[in-house]
């Protein structure tokens, strides 16, 4: 009789876990800015400053699934781009942007079939609220049913204090406060509306992107905390690209320490890491705002960023240069019964990623071909290791309309010009083609140098490494069908 029993709870476990699951999940989508996967207590054996402390995020990961490497696209909003069409840059069109906060910037919703649309179609309700940063239209009645938008091109003041927000489309206003703490009112009262179909929220914080305006509870966190000093933050780099060499946004003070914007960098990462601490509050009473609602467990949480931020190696108090210190960013996915609980992937993934992966949950067909993968499987099994090659690139402000003369625009800022760029990471090397003519390539082993500070590309040892990743770069080119102003220059033998 007792074998009996357990023979059939064993038949009977499998039918109770996929009935527990929901067949269209309610989706709350958490999208931070320049948030480095070291920032999050959760990423400690991924090198994690060992004194930050993010308790509600790090749940997330003990409850469903985090991946070690995930790389977001190398600006804002471009990264922003990549999400809403699952596309890496060269395959996105009808997104035009001018510069950080250049007016005139848009995207054309006939050419850029955002899947929010399809979304909508498909029976969700669909919002965004916090920072949009493609173009001044957010296409509320388009792609969202509702919406209050911070449009990076009307900033005031210091970012994060009393700034104005469009709501469903209306004429922006001021709402008092600071903007962590108001978009996560403004998400929790969304969650707890009455909702008579799935909904999907894209709530996008600014934070921890610079300037760092802390709030005043958090100000003395992480006082004394240790910050060490990466080793290449001055350089010379002579095994790197031209531009690459010499490179540092730091100053060298009298001591020889680093400093930027007149702070040292120690101080700096302390600030940085108190704008996550009021993200991940926010985190914590959005989950209870699903918890008293009766949403929790009916709810995909998804947690990542647009990409990471480096601070100090390589130069860089940036995101744009094509090492994993500037793009890797979190990526969290959480719903019990179908994400496996406390699942770690050591798979690669990109920002392109996301996008089929949230459709797949909400049994939506894309709307158009994606160049992202569906994770899905691996959410079940995170030990499933694919050993997919991912690739990720910057083309800085431009889209798949790019014309060869745009590989040499000094956007943004001529002095921290940094060329375009593609890598593509598969197994235990990294391969890097700056698209700059008779320029050196880069090979990295993250396994033997996972801070990237030796370049194997000019080793004749690694010649057959080196011509085999290149081969794989050209076949993910094809795949996703890049025109040939991405076809990277022969390099410099």
């Amino acid at each position: 009789m007792k074998h009996r029993l357990i023979l059939l709870l064993a038949l009977i476990a499998p039918c109770v876990l996929i009935a527990a699951a929901p067949s269209r999940p309610n989706i709350l989508f958490i999208y931070t800015d320049d948030q480095s996967q070291r920032a999050l207590g959760c990423y400690r054996e991924e090198g994690a400053w060992p004194w930050v402390r993010t308790p509600n995020i790090d749940r997330l990961a003990a409850e469903g699934v985090r991946f070690t490497t995930a790389y977001g696209a190398s600006w804002c909003s471009p990264s922003r781009a990549c999400v809403m069409t699952g596309r890496l840059p060269h395959g996105i069109h009808g997104v035009h942007l001018k510069g950080v906060t250049a007016k005139g910037e848009a995207f054309d919703p006939s050419t850029a079939p955002f899947w929010p649309a399809a979304l909508r179609k498909s029976g969700y309700q669909t919002a965004l609220i916090g920072k949009w940063h493609i173009g001044q239209n957010a296409a509320h009645g388009v792609l969202w049913d509702h919406s209050a938008v911070w449009d990076q091109n009307v900033i005031k003041g210091d970012w994060y204090n009393d700034q104005d927000l469009a709501i469903d489309g209306a004429p922006p206003k001021t709402l008092p406060g600071y903007t962590t703490d108001v978009f996560t009112h403004l998400a929790s009262d969304f969650i707890r509306r009455k909702h008579d179909k799935p909904w999907m929220l894209w709530l996008c914080y600014n934070a921890p992107h610079l300037p760092n305006t802390t709030h005043s509870r958090h100000k003395d966190l992480y006082t004394d905390a240790e910050v060490t000093t990466p080793a290449d933050v001055f350089g010379p780099r002579p095994d790197k690209p031209g531009y690459m060499r010499d490179w540092s946004m730091f100053k060298r003070r009298p001591d020889g320490q680093p400093a930027y914007g007149g702070k040292s960098l120690p101080d700096t990462v302390r600030a940085y890491n108190r704008l996550v601490s009021a993200v991940d509050e926010g985190v914590g009473d959005l989950r209870r705002a699903l918890e008293e609602s009766g949403q929790l467990d009916n709810t995909l949480i998804i947690y990542t960023s647009d990409q990471g931020f480096a601070w100090g190696e390589h130069g860089f108090a940036w995101k744009v240069g094509p090492y994993d210190a500037c793009l890797r960013m979190p990526l969290i996915f959480r719903l019990p019964g179908v994400v496996a609980k406390g699942g770690v992937c050591r798979q690669p993934a990109t920002i392109v990623d996301v996008a089929p992966t949230l459709l797949g949950f909400a049994g939506v067909t894309p709307p158009h071909t994606m160049h992202g993968h569906d994770l899905r499987p691996l959410l079940r099994d995170p030990a499933a290791l694919t050993d997919r090659a991912v690739m990720m690139e910057h083309i800085g402000l431009r889209f798949g309309d790019a014309r060869p003369e745009d590989r040499s625009s000094k956007e943004i800022n001529a002095k921290l010009y940094v060329p375009w760029w593609q890598f593509l990471r598969q197994g235990r090397y990294k391969y890097v083609n700056t698209l700059v003519p008779d320029e050196i390539e880069e090979l990295y082993d993250l396994e033997a140098d996972p801070h990237e500070l030796k370049n194997l590309a000019p080793d004749p040892a690694h010649r057959a490494v080196l011509d085999e990743y290149r081969k794989r770069l050209l076949a993910e080119l094809q795949r996703t069908e890049a025109g040939p102003v991405f076809t990277p220059p022969e390099p410099r033998r």
